[in-house]
């Protein structure tokens, strides 16, 4: 059979992890209007009969600033080092820049297997000399194709994971990614890019699970933003995670949430979050 792992690259907002979610049939990764969503190489797994694709959905393609830009940019060298196929994807509404058009030139002399995406065929699209597929994950077009072209390029191998798993995350990472989606999708401003999420406590019995989260933010304007006015953004966001693990394992789940101000989490105490 075919099995392997594919690279999913592009700049911030390309559409990568909705293109992973759409092909994978779940919400393997976190997906906002905002930049910069996905900080980890999540994996997302497609199963089907005689094939497994494992994709590698990585942040996006950007120079690094601070340490937790370089740990993302260091999840994206690594997933190309290791990928069997490379998609690379690029808003077909927006002009691609010669800092882009290199970084393309660049993947085709690493790789033989570089495939070109332009998303967003749904809208309007610009002109382009690029040899690409375009692709729609609102009305799925040509994500069936691109499917066909990715295992064609895949080696022969039996299959990595179990064809029942479609992510190789912990329960642990999936609580977490879920309240940083949340997060990112319901405040306003760039607060959620100053904010980690860690699962502190996941005790799970036969028919409830525990869960104790640390929300950790830059400053403390921040925090009170985040809890609310009386506790109301807080609460509703228990209320949501609560649901969301409920469904995930079909059991009761207590889940408390902790807000706590570490202003040099991103630059001096990354790892104490991200490991």
């Amino acid at each position: 059979m075919k099995c392997g792992y594919v690279a999913v690259l592009g700049r911030p907002n390309a559409g990568k992890s909705s293109f992973v979610n759409a092909v994978v049939g779940e919400e393997v990764a976190v997906v906002s209007h905002r930049r910069q969503t996905t900080r980890d190489a999540i994996l997302g797994i497609k199963n089907g009969e005689d094939y497994q694709i494992i994709f590698v959905d990585t942040p996006g393609v950007h120079h690094s600033e601070n340490n937790l830009d370089k740990y993302m940019m260091k999840n994206v060298r690594s997933a190309i080092a290791t990928a069997d196929v490379v998609l690379y994807l690029f808003d077909g509404t927006k002009v691609l820049d010669e800092e882009e058009l290199d970084y393309i030139k660049m993947l085709k002399e690493k790789s033989e297997n570089v495939l070109l995406l332009k998303t967003k065929a749904d809208k309007k699209q610009l002109p382009s000399d690029l040899d690409y597929f375009p692709i729609s994950v609102k009305t799925g077009q040509n994500l069936e194709e691109v499917e066909k072209k990715i295992v064609k390029l895949l080696p022969e191998r039996e299959r990595i994971f179990d064809e029942d798993l479609y992510t190789d995350r912990s329960l642990r990472f999936l609580v977490a990614e879920n309240i940083r989606g949340y997060l990112l999708n319901n405040i306003d401003k760039e607060i959620p890019h100053g904010v980690a999420v860690v699962v502190t406590r996941f005790e799970e019995r036969e028919d409830i699970v525990f869960i104790d989260v640390d929300i950790v933010c830059e400053r403390e304007q921040h925090k009170g933003i985040i809890i609310g006015k009386g506790g109301k953004f807080l609460k509703s966001l228990g209320e949501f995670s609560r649901k969301y693990v409920e469904d995930l394992l079909e059991k009761k789940c207590m889940i408390k949430l902790f807000v706590k101000v570490d202003k040099d989490w991103r630059t001096k105490n990354i790892t104490n979050y991200y490991k």
